[in-house]
């Protein structure tokens, strides 16, 4: 119970390559430590514990193990671990990347008198040195916001402020609302979602579409045009970079059951007016105009950010492994999700982007692993820090984007563990900042910037 008495007993900790980047640690906790803190719990549990016929705190010591034994036996464990893991990355200098991650851990039963024994493994910083970050040469787009931007901001509003109309026959662009589930070969079910929804595709689309988050290439001619009450079936191969193991190239069976077709029907112009408030529409206009002219600056941000980027990645030899964990692939799958709520695209497109990113190639996958890697390293060096204010202020930047209160979309945040995703995007945004203040910078008219991008992307691929 004493750190003394802990020292005496130290764990048995066996440390092992898991893979580029990745390493296994094996922990085992001493029987007397075990059953030390076992007896510790309860203890505690008998000066809380409340039994009906007894005082608080002096029920028989059999009868409280009996009522609340598995309560305990699960708290303990979960101290155990985190503290003996916390000894053995400390005492082994291993620089930890994301949160441990186990198959077994669950599994793992904590007996009185008996030895404990854990595994998990953990992402750690690979070996590698960081490029020159000197006068890197970065082109600057000079952007401004046009008319036909401001008009297409103004679609785009009323038909997210539109109504929705019931439809018996899907059409193009129209939206199925069901159930889906989605199954493996073997009959593993990985999801049954109530109020899924799916669009028909439209013609630009040819035929392609998106189901539970996975792109199908002929999702048109598979699903056809069910009405409300059919159950229509896909079959596609699972992206090799999705977040669920399982998923992962297994032959799925997807099935949509269709509770409602619907058509957006675009808002009238004054209905919107009326809404926000204005008298006009040149006033809407002007609104909107000011919301690009800020989503315009970020976007000029961004692409001189990729430029950085591919610096870094170009100029930094890393072994990376051959294949993303499913933690490491939902890791990269939030960080692009949470850039494009950044720039403010539309959550529908965030969507269909993040079912492309799963079916996107392992090469791309690892390109983001390493860039995280990256960044990560630089940060460190340049002691980048974020402050509770900066998360507070680029969450309500989120927000206005989206049109929703702050606390609201926080709350939604911690509901979906992105919060941390936020402090490692600013830390990320303030690292190439960091590095763009150090770079030599070129304006240029958009679209010479567009040739020259184009340019250089053809010469990296021949």
């Amino acid at each position: 119970m004493s750190e003394a008495t802990t020292t005496e007993r130290p764990n048995k900790v066996s440390i092992s390559d898991a893979g580029p980047a990745r390493k296994k640690i094996t922990i085992e906790v001493p029987a007397e430590t075990v059953s030390e803190k076992l007896r510790g719990s309860l203890d505690l549990f008998m000066g809380e514990a409340q039994i009906p016929g007894f005082r608080k705190g002096r029920a028989p010591r059999n009868l409280v193990e009996r009522k609340f034994g598995q309560s305990m036996r699960d708290e303990t464990k979960r101290q155990l671990i985190a503290a003996a893991y916390q000894d053995a990355i400390k005492d082994a200098n291993l620089r930890i990347v994301g949160e441990p991650f186990s198959e077994t851990l669950d599994k793992a039963e904590l007996k009185d008198g008996q030895a404990f024994e854990f595994e998990v493994e953990v992402e750690v910083m690979p070996d590698f040195t960081v490029p020159e970050l000197e006068g890197i040469q970065v082109k600057r787009p000079t952007m401004e916001v046009t008319e036909a931007m401001v008009d297409e901001e103004f679609k785009k509003l009323l038909i997210n402020e539109g109504r929705l109309e019931s439809r018996d026959v899907a059409e193009p662009g129209d939206y199925l609302t069901g159930r889906g589930r989605m199954v493996g070969k073997d009959g593993t079910e990985f999801y049954d979602i109530n109020g899924a929804v799916v669009q028909k595709p439209t013609a630009d689309k040819n035929g392609q579409g998106m189901i539970l988050g996975v792109i199908v290439p002929d999702f048109d001619a598979q699903f056809g045009s069910p009405k409300p009450g059919d159950t229509a079936t896909i079959k596609v191969k699972g992206p090799e970079q999705h977040e669920v193991e399982g998923v992962r190239g297994n032959d799925l069976t997807i099935t949509f059951e269709v509770e409602r077709i619907d058509r957006i029907i675009p808002a009238d112009p004054q209905v919107i007016l009326s809404q926000f408030g204005m008298s006009n529409e040149e006033q809407l206009r002007f609104a909107i105009r000011q919301r690009l002219t800020q989503r315009v600056m970020i976007q000029q941000q961004s692409v001189m950010r990729q430029q950085i980027a591919a610096h870094l990645l170009k100029n930094t030899q890393m072994e990376l492994p051959q294949r993303l964990t499913a933690q490491q692939a939902m890791r990269t799958l939030e960080r692009q999700r949470l850039e494009l709520m950044y720039r403010g695209v539309e959550p529908a497109v965030i969507e269909q982007r993040m079912a492309e990113l799963r079916s996107a190639s392992g090469q791309m996958a690892a390109q983001e692993l390493k860039l995280f890697f990256i960044l990560a390293q630089i940060a460190e060096n340049l002691n980048i820090q974020v402050t509770e204010g900066e998360i507070n202020g680029r969450i309500a930047q989120m927000a206005a984007e989206r049109g929703i209160r702050p606390e609201s979309l926080r709350q939604e945040m911690i509901q979906r563990n992105q919060v941390y995703g936020i402090f490692q995007q600013i830390r990320e945004h303030k690292t190439f900042d960091a590095l763009l203040a150090k770079s030599t910078i070129t304006d240029m008219p958009v679209d010479e910037f567009n040739k020259a991008m184009e340019a250089e992307r053809k010469a990296a691929a021949s």
